[in-house]
């Protein structure tokens, strides 16, 4: 049952409620990932790769919001309880404890090798039945490939 009414018709909402849900999902992860060895850094990068961190977690949370919020207004309730994150990312876990600056980013390139690889299909399945929500999902695939290509860059 639905409170909202969708746009959509019903396997077309299923087919796109399906792709936010696995994007909320996987931005919040991220989030939490990223925070997690934000406060873990350690090494000669500390400073600059402790606050590329920061903007990782203030995107990623923000994108979470605004893609849940598409679920809603297509009438799909947003599940992002912890229970279900840590079910159904796509983001390997990372180890506690202190990480060296390098084996941050690392983590970093992988975390977001995954999710940019799961945003690309929900990109794809979503062009026929909802290019607004296709949208949204590129515009926030595009922050995640700048992020990507940044934390890279800390690899040479």
């Amino acid at each position: 049952m639905s409170v909202v009414k969708s746009p959509l018709p019903q396997q077309e909402r299923k087919t796109v409620g399906d792709a936010l849900q696995g994007s909320l999902v996987d931005l919040i992860d991220l989030s939490l990932l990223a925070k997690q060895v934000h406060w873990n850094v350690i090494g000669p990068r500390f400073r600059s790769i402790h606050l590329q961190l920061d903007e990782v977690v203030d995107s990623a949370r923000a994108a979470s919001d605004t893609v849940a919020e598409r679920a809603s207004a297509i009438g799909v309730t947003p599940d992002g309880r912890a229970a279900t994150v840590a079910k159904t990312s796509g983001i390997d876990p990372v180890t506690d404890g202190w990480v060296k600056d390098g084996d941050v980013v690392s983590v970093m390139v992988n975390a977001l090798d995954a999710v940019i690889a799961r945003m690309r299909e929900r990109i794809a399945v979503t062009d026929k039945p909802d290019p607004v929500s296709q949208d949204i999902l590129i515009g926030i695939t595009a922050d995640l490939e700048k992020f990507h290509w940044m934390f890279q860059a800390e690899n040479v």
